[in-house]
């Protein structure tokens, strides 16, 4: 089983992303659950999203605590959070994030393989508004092969509709932008 944990801020589309993910995954024939951890939090406040994939049925139903793979949507996250906490030694971060994987080590003491990508600059250039959910799955994508990028880009196209557009040419442009810190 592979487990993700999202980071983010009310508003930036953290539980959006976990339920994207595990539709792609579903859409592949496997199990996946997404769920949200938060109160009675307001746009802005942190939020904690998480997502299971597996190829059998998903039992358990807890938060995820020691995840595979973590996803920082807002980089001002990892002032306040340790999201290296409970990370697999062979796990990935994927960090929104202008500055570089060795910067940021030093800065957040960040463990496991790092990915970075400015999705703040690719979601206000391809959406027209700094909402990095779809954004940074296509950083995770990439690193991971997590699911396929045909069927995630087409659970884009079905949750956003008309709108889609922009959030497609984002997810792609973070999959071929992103870099992958070893």
């Amino acid at each position: 089983m592979v487990e993700i944990r999202f980071h983010g801020r009310g508003g930036q589309g953290a539980v959006t992303s976990a339920e994207l993910l595990a539709q792609a995954a579903i859409a592949q024939d496997r199990y996946a659950q997404a769920f949200p951890s938060f109160g009675p939090e307001r746009r802005g406040a942190p939020v904690v999203a998480f997502a299971r994939i597996d190829n059998k049925p998903i039992r358990v139903r807890t938060v995820v605590s020691k995840p595979d793979n973590v996803i920082v949507l807002d980089p001002s996250i990892l002032r306040i959070v340790n999201t290296s906490l409970g990370l697999a030694e062979s796990g990935v971060q994927v960090v929104n994030s202008s500055k570089n994987a060795a910067t940021l080590r030093k800065e957040f003491d960040l463990k496991g393989k790092l990915v970075t990508v400015n999705a703040n600059r690719i979601a206000a250039e391809e959406i027209g508004r700094v909402i990095t959910n779809t954004t940074m799955l296509g950083a995770l994508v990439k690193a991971t092969g997590l699911v396929d990028v045909d069927l995630l880009v087409e659970q884009i196209q079905n949750r956003f509709g008309r709108i889609a557009g922009g959030n497609i040419k984002a997810f792609k442009r973070a999959f071929d932008e992103c870099v992958i810190d070893e």
